[in-house]
């Protein structure tokens, strides 16, 4: 959410959820109150990530590690996972790299080594090949933007709050709880 710009009431409420935390009830509302987000709505464009707290067991996995966001190219050329190096560069890990099993069975404070490391293990984990793709799924009732992961049982599916703010929720063979998460449009 840009400041200076109007405020939609999505964004308002996506606002204070953020800020004191929601239930997943709170956060499947908001995001079936959402309009759709078809694919040439978000493509092109890198997106900054954060997530929605819902006591989800990942809580604080992604950003802990060094998470940036998604970058979109275009529908067939998608990076799931952008990350941030220690000296500030952004680069695309393969999600394959990523010991997604791990999440929620570690402390959240065993990662920030790992993101102190990141300069380090960027030869080990980054590609320059998409690893994903973009979309229109209907999902909830409604037609809208999902990311499907080229090699892993995820689909991210995504909803507008406003021109430049997505919140997403990640559909996971074997994830009883639903993940969710927010993506702001770099300008």
């Amino acid at each position: 959410m840009v400041a200076g710009e109007p405020q939609t009431d999505e964004a308002q409420r996506l606002r204070a959820l953020l800020s004191t935390g929601a239930t997943p009830q709170q956060a499947w509302e908001l995001f079936d109150a959402l309009p759709p987000a078809p694919v040439a709505d978000i493509v092109t464009g890198r997106w900054r990530g954060d997530e929605l707290d819902t006591g989800h067991p990942w809580k604080g996995v992604l950003v802990e590690s060094g998470w940036y966001g998604k970058q979109f190219d275009d529908a067939d050329a998608v990076q799931p996972l952008l990350f941030e190096a220690p000296d500030g560069s952004i680069f695309a890990v393969d999600p394959r790299r990523v010991p997604l099993f791990l999440a929620g069975r570690v402390p959240v404070s065993t990662l920030r080594p790992v993101r102190r490391s990141l300069g380090v293990l960027r030869a080990l984990l980054e590609t320059r090949t998409p690893r994903a793709r973009l979309r229109d799924l209907e999902f909830r009732g409604k037609s809208s933007a999902a990311m499907i992961y080229d090699h892993l049982p995820i689909i991210d599916v995504f909803r507008r709050v406003d021109a430049d703010t997505l919140l997403g929720v990640m559909d996971m063979r074997g994830l009883s709880d639903p993940y969710f998460f927010v993506l702001y449009r770099d300008r």
